[in-house]
């Protein structure tokens, strides 16, 4: 067990691409993925235990609080929260606040990866994708010299009821949502999005992929489809895909990432 830990749930990259950064900073850093059940969930022996998230729906993933409740760390270890957003902070990290109270909080505004619902360009500020990353970079890069010095938020991890009402609805926005997926002839039958998908709701049939209902809408498959064959909803069709161009499909499959 390296003597810092990072939990990060991904779908864009974004998320994987803070907590890298962050971990090229403290060294000696397990990254766990919590995309599925993490593969490592006793990190009693840690010092610094992190969690880098991404807001869905105005808070966490499906299942990630499920996870981090699993989690065994030790009291005397130095916790910590990142939040990525596009438009709005929404109430991920104060969920985690509940189950595992954390001593520092930061966001990080990046691109929007719900392309059913916003081009990737929104978010606050507007930057270009260039801009943006370089700004992730910087944001993260201080993160990591609050967390090696230790330093305590003064203010509360922040709540907004509202968020929380539309995240607890998501589960059922995100099966419906499920429904509007389709493949187009551009797909090449590759496979990279069976491996992808965390609740495995992707199968090849004849040399296509088919997606089903039972899905998280981290948009993995869509945004990292290396043809652009995959659609939910006519308006995706005709916007511009992205995924952060530090981190490749294959990172987000890999369970745990070790950065000395």
């Amino acid at each position: 067990m390296s003597k810092n830990v990072i939990f990060c749930f991904s779908g864009s990259g974004n998320c994987l691409d803070i907590a890298k950064n962050i971990a090229a900073k403290l060294g000696d850093t397990d990254i766990i993925m919590m995309r599925k059940t993490p593969e490592i969930m006793d990190v009693t022996d840690a010092k610094t235990v992190g969690f880098v998230v991404p807001c869905h729906a105005g808070g966490l993933p499906l299942s990630v609080a499920e996870h981090i409740r699993e989690i065994k760390l030790s009291p005397e270890a130095y916790t910590y929260g990142v939040g990525s957003y596009s438009g709005y902070f929404g109430t991920g990290l104060a969920q985690i606040n509940r189950i595992v109270p954390l001593k520092y909080w930061a966001g990080i505004s990046h691109h929007c990866s719900c392309i059913w619902l916003f081009p990737h360009s929104v978010m606050m500020p507007m930057l270009s994708a260039e801009d943006a990353e370089k700004r992730s970079e910087e944001l993260a890069a201080k993160i990591a010299v609050d967390v090696l010095t230790g330093k305590m938020s003064e203010k509360e991890v922040p709540d907004n009821p509202i968020n929380a009402i539309e995240n607890r609805a998501w589960p059922v926005l995100a099966g419906k949502k499920a429904d509007a997926f389709a493949v187009s002839d551009e797909c090449i039958g590759c496979g990279q999005c069976v491996k992808l998908c965390p609740k495995g709701n992707i199968h090849m049939y004849g040399g296509k992929a088919f997606i089903g209902t039972s899905c998280i809408q981290c948009l993995s498959c869509l945004q990292y489809c290396p043809t652009g064959a995959i659609s939910i909803g006519a308006v995706s069709k005709k916007r511009e895909r992205y995924h952060n161009p530090n981190v490749t499909a294959a990172e987000l499959m890999q369970p745990v990432i070790h950065i000395d």
